[in-house]
């Protein structure tokens, strides 16, 4: 057993791809060294900015050998048939062959032997069948050495790692994310010999780019890791990033301040060096007055920086840098460089912070008219027309959403697009909003709106609470909704470039986060007629059946993170009208909890057994059953038991439906327990009088409408 080993060494790599190049790298090499059929005992990868290193361990010295059979024509088959059987084993070899020697085989001889090039070795023989005498063949192939097959197998798997960019070097055939500077590949500790465009492999590598640049020999991966560690290289990414973490934090506890934790920079930044330097720089009073949001924004997008606050959580004029370097004065240059960037960076900020509060945000209204939001759907100003008049309706179902202010809202909702600062970071849209319109003078409630009506952005996104931000950003997104499958520009597998899935799964979070009892289907019917005049050609009927499917089908998956089944959901629909999600969740939690007890467990065998009886003698007397059965008509006490239980069961259940009360209507379908179980251990169904069978069929039927009433219980799983 032995270790193979390849560092590939190359210009710095975008900090995004990495990862996921080693995650696919080290699967197209193990898949492929399992296809050769390699058996080994673990493998790992790591990357740094300029290395993407692969280590395999418990690699035999060559591969296994292997022997296949393949069955050829029958022996008496014409000497043209045979000859394309034996190129079949001997592939492009070409042998001479006997066929007449080789048809008077006896089946029990060992046959003609036959030797190839590479060592391999195969056999023809006569094998008797039951449908006669026919050729086998046997190709016993000797493995090759593992070095031989990875000096192919490797530069196959570079040539086919799929980056998301690339560029030619050197070579004008060969492709990488960065120019190659060399290829380290070791097997057992000798080189593996090849080459990848313009660059061949051996057994040397260097460390860091300017404080170890000097080459040096490898013998493995224990050796390598541990001379790049000497060598000014933390090879593993996961060591980077707790090494920034802790060191942000203690650098920043020194000066009693807190780093704002933010996981994906410190990942972004770990992908810029090879060995983190933490450095604290300063920022100037003058720019303190801006946004703490701007100010995050722009040292996380354009500079890289850690942003840090003090010790009652405000943002300190202070920044953290990850240097990719030790300097022979500490820093200090680095830091004043840094400091200097940031400068002319924020000075750009400040100048858009003062620039556009000259002008209101209710100024900035009228430039969304010659903004298109989509070609077929209008410009923002018609889309915000339509936004507001359905959040003003929804506002009706939002207690403590005053209409006034949900308008204003909605008018000034997308006015800070048209700011210097959100043209700038587009990512601040809705925030800047926000500080625009309280400096404007409006409502509080009307500012908080505006930034919270793209909520929620993501599963770990926050949900709007206030009323008026409620009823806006439920607006805004039944409009996306509504509007783009009403032009047919529905998700189709994993594409979704309108984010209309995250919009339909922004609207149950919404609903069901504040307990929001409102009729979708009124909603979207309000959506819909303000489509009219625009898209007068759509079938509104068909666009809000689909909608509420496609609510549904995501629904489904948002419930079950949290342990409810995504059938139940399913049943709870089935029954028509059901577009109250907040009831709809209850109705479903109540069925879950009835159907994980005996009663529910028992009274679901039943409806199927009630349901298969009903179906197949329907089927066989082509009529149905669904008459009330006649009262009068029964014979058995069992019979009599079931059809009064049942009366007063669909009572109940009915009048705790029209409460609300889910619990009390699955209380009463648990009745039906005893009734039904002792009606199948009692009474024949089939009975030879057919007026009997057939009222004893109708109250199955009856049964099975019963549970119906409450849930579609033939959606039902398990």
């Amino acid at each position: 057993m032995a270790e193979f080993f390849l560092e590939i060494l190359s210009e710095e790599m975008p900090a995004g791809m990495q990862q996921p190049a080693a995650v696919a790298f080290e699967k197209l090499v193990t898949e492929a060294l399992t296809a050769a059929g390699f058996a080994f005992h673990h493998q790992r990868s790591c990357t740094t900015p300029r290395r993407l290193m692969l280590m395999v361990d418990g690699l035999t010295e060559a591969q296994p050998d292997v022997s296949e059979e393949k069955r050829g024509p029958r022996v008496d088959a014409p000497d043209k048939a045979l000859q394309g059987f034996a190129n079949s084993l001997t592939g492009s070899v070409s042998l001479s062959w006997d066929w007449t020697a080789l048809k008077s085989i006896d089946p029990t001889s060992g046959g003609l032997t036959f030797d190839l090039p590479d060592g391999s070795k195969g056999d023809i023989r006569v094998s008797q069948t039951e449908k006669g005498a026919f050729l086998f063949g046997n190709v016993h192939k000797k493995g090759r050495p593992t070095a031989e097959v990875l000096a192919t197998l490797i530069p196959e798997m570079m040539a086919k790692l799929p980056w998301p960019k690339s560029m030619r070097w050197g070579d004008p055939e060969t492709r990488w994310v960065r120019p190659i500077q060399r290829i380290t590949c070791l097997f057992a500790g000798k080189v593996v010999p090849f080459r990848f465009g313009p660059v061949a492999t051996g057994d040397t590598t260097v460390g860091h780019r300017f404080h170890a640049p000097g080459e040096f020999r490898v013998t493995g991966y224990d050796d390598y890791r541990i001379k790049l560690d000497g060598a000014h290289v933390m090879l593993s990414a996961h060591q980077r990033e707790e090494f920034i973490r802790t060191g942000d934090g203690l650098d920043a506890a020194h000066e009693g301040l807190v780093v704002v934790e933010d996981e994906g920079l410190r990942e972004e930044v770990a992908g810029l060096v090879e060995w983190p330097v933490i450095l604290m720089g300063k920022i100037d009073e003058a720019f303190m007055d801006v946004p703490e949001e701007v100010l995050v924004t722009t040292m996380k997008k354009q500079q890289r920086y850690f942003a840090l606050r003090d010790r009652a959580g405000k943002l300190a004029p202070r920044f953290i840098v990850v240097a990719n370097v030790e300097a022979a004065d500490g820093g200090k240059a680095i830091i004043a460089g840094n400091e200097r960037v940031l400068r002319a960076r924020f000075s750009d900020a400040k100048f858009f912070w003062d620039q556009d509060r000259k002008k209101t945000l209710e100024s900035r209204v009228p430039e969304l008219e010659k903004v298109t939001f989509h070609a077929k759907l209008g410009t923002l100003a018609q889309r915000m027309a339509r936004v507001g008049k359905l959040a003003e309706e929804i506002a009706k179902s939002v207690p403590g959403a005053d209409a006034k202010l949900v308008a204003r809202a909605a008018r000034l909702a997308k006015a800070d697009l048209r700011s210097g600062m959100v043209g700038e970071f587009p990512e601040l849209q809705g925030i800047m909003g926000r500080y625009y319109a309280r400096h404007d003078g409006e409502p509080e409630a009307v500012a908080n709106a505006i930034a919270d009506h793209y909520s929620p952005l993501g599963p770990a996104d926050r949900v709007p609470t206030a009323p008026v931000s409620v009823a806006l950003a439920l607006a805004e997104k039944i409009d996306t909704l509504v509007g783009f499958l009403a032009i047919d520009e529905k998700p189709t597998g994993s594409k979704d470039p309108f984010a209309l899935r995250r919009a339909a799964l922004g609207v149950i979070r919404i609903v069901l986060e504040n307990k929001l009892q409102v009729s979708l289907s009124e909603v979207i019917r309000a959506a819909l007629d303000s489509f009219r005049k625009s898209l007068p050609s759509f079938d509104s009927t068909a666009v809000r059946q689909e909608l509420l499917a496609f609510i549904a089908d995501r629904l489904k998956v948002q419930v079950r993170e949290s342990g409810i089944r995504h059938d139940l959901v399913a049943s709870v629909f089935a029954l028509g009208g059901q577009d109250d999600l907040v009831r709809l969740i209850a109705r479903v939690e109540a069925l879950q909890g009835f159907l994980s007890g005996d009663d529910g467990a028992n009274l679901l065998t039943a409806y199927r057994r009630a349901g298969n009886i009903v179906r197949i003698e329907a089927k066989r007397d082509g009529k149905g059953f669904d008459a009330a059965p006649e009262s009068g008509r029964f014979t058995e006490d069992a019979e009599r038991e079931l059809f009064s239980a049942l009366g007063d069961v669909e009572k109940h259940s009915a009048q705790a439906l029209d409460k609300s009360d889910f619990h009390g209507a699955m209380n009463a379908l648990a009745r039906l327990r005893g009734p039904v179980d002792r009606f199948f251990d009692r009474v024949t169904v089939n009975a030879d009088e057919a007026g009997l069978r057939d009222n004893r069929l109708r109250l199955l039927s009856q049964v099975r409408r019963a549970l119906d009433g409450v849930a579609d219980f033939s959606q039902i799983e398990g």
